[in-house]
């Protein structure tokens, strides 16, 4: 009796596991990168918003010119998680809501 209760947990196992197997296509798939042909942000390209007043056109602008498929203003006491997306455009700013610094994440 306990081989058979054996290999059925071998087997059980086995079958979960292949389960939780993908190929190698399907994990090559980058959503981010078929959608919008960048996989990540260029951060170097949205520094011209530096010193500037944040609004949602300057937003926008510099989404487009870093190639990221989202973007934020951060302020001094935002709360953010340290969730890492590469393909994210974070401006931080002051209390006047002049940017301040340029980064992905």
């Amino acid at each position: 009796m306990p081989w058979k209760l054996a290999s059925l947990g071998t087997l059980l196992a086995a079958t979960l596991l292949a389960g939780c197997s993908s190929t190698s296509t399907e994990s090559a798939k980058d959503p981010v990168a078929t959608d919008t042909g960048h996989s990540r942000c260029e951060a170097k390209a949205a520094e011209f918003t530096i010193g500037k007043k944040a609004s949602p056109q300057l937003l926008e602008q510099a989404r487009t010119r870093a190639g990221a498929q989202n973007a934020r203003f951060l302020k001094p006491n935002d709360m953010v998680t340290l969730e890492y997306r590469s393909d994210r455009l974070n401006l931080n700013t002051d209390n006047n809501l002049v940017v301040t610094r340029v980064n992905c994440g």
